[in-house]
């Protein structure tokens, strides 16, 4: 369902790779965990898979729609909950999940229906007409969340969507991240935690230096050592590329 072939970005006038002849495919089904330490080129790989920047080198392609030749329909596809969560602070929150679903031709009984599920499932319903500079950290990001998925996208790009979030909130997207994979879809999930992506990603990319160091379900990055922790492989494979930046 995701597809990047040859992938590269430049910065810096092409001085500095920050994603290098990336291939990679994702399933549907698949809970995909995106690793690797910081600079190691995963927000650049998801600004790419959104379609927020374009390759100098090779393609992205979104459940058979090119995000050079189909952009607007790829990204229709696409639910994208970005690392950080700035908003319009001065739109209540109602005001602006509804502004999403303008974005997004979401008719009023879909978006009713959202809405009234997810403000259920993360306790906003109190919040939800009061303007957004009043919310915390994590009831923007709960928010962020509920707007990104209105349009119920197939395709599920999360950034680090776990932050700023309270356990019961994080351990209910959790549930929804695989339960939006069970129906076929999938789920790209970027995080620093790794004992999350160790327990709940079906496939996991461990990216360094703007390239895949190491692709396959836990079990298989392992190669064998069975007492390996995921911590362990991350640091034995990033090691080098972080020792040579010193």
């Amino acid at each position: 369902m995701i597809e990047l072939e040859n992938v590269t970005k430049t910065y810096a006038h092409g001085k500095k790779k920050a994603v290098d002849g990336l291939t990679l495919k994702v399933e549907g089904g698949e809970l995909f965990g995106f690793i690797g330490p910081n600079g190691a080129g995963k927000t650049t790989t998801i600004k790419l898979m959104t379609g927020i920047l374009a390759p100098d080198e090779g393609t992205v392609t979104m459940a058979g729609h090119s995000m050079k030749e189909d952009r607007l329909e790829a990204q229709r596809l696409i639910g994208f909950v970005p690392d950080g969560n700035d908003l319009y602070d001065r739109l209540t929150g109602m005001e602006y999940l509804n502004f999403m679903a303008d974005v997004y031709q979401v008719d009023a009984a879909r978006r009713k229906a959202h809405i009234e599920k997810y403000l259920d499932i993360f306790s906003l319903e109190d919040a939800v007409n009061q303007q957004i500079r009043s919310y915390s950290k994590g009831m923007k990001q709960k928010l962020v969340v509920i707007g990104a998925l209105i349009h119920n996208p197939p395709i599920w790009i999360l950034d680090e969507p776990l932050g700023g979030l309270d356990p019961r909130a994080a351990h209910l997207l959790k549930e929804e991240m695989i339960r939006h994979c069970t129906a076929g879809n999938t789920v790209f999930f970027s995080t620093h935690v790794l004992e999350v992506a160790e327990k709940l990603c079906t496939r996991i990319g461990i990216i360094a230096d703007g390239s895949l160091k190491a692709l396959g379900t836990l079990d298989e990055l392992r190669s064998g050592e069975m007492s390996a922790s995921l911590e362990d492989l991350f640091l034995e494979l990033t090691d080098t590329e972080e020792a040579d930046a010193k």
